[in-house]
């Protein structure tokens, strides 16, 4: 009887930044332990950012208050 040979499986590399779960990196204070630290991003860059999001969730957000307006109308017309 033959022995079965084991296919190795390919092996994964993992690349890490040395970033902690939590990454504190962007405090002031930290920021004076590591000057090539990327700045941090103003509130208009954070609304910006906002405001873009929310204009792609706008379509979606409809389509589905009218599925659930629509089911629930058929509901209420059911129960009559």
């Amino acid at each position: 009887m033959a022995k079965k040979t084991k296919q190795d499986k390919p092996k994964v590399v993992y690349y890490d930044d040395n970033s902690t779960i939590a990454d504190m990196s962007n405090l002031p204070r930290a920021q004076k332990k590591n000057p090539n630290a990327p700045p941090r991003s103003s509130f208009k860059a954070k609304l910006k950012t906002y405001f873009s999001a929310v204009k792609l969730m706008l379509l979606p957000m409809c389509v589905v208050l009218f599925v659930l307006a629509v089911l629930f109308l058929i509901l209420m017309l059911a129960a009559r």
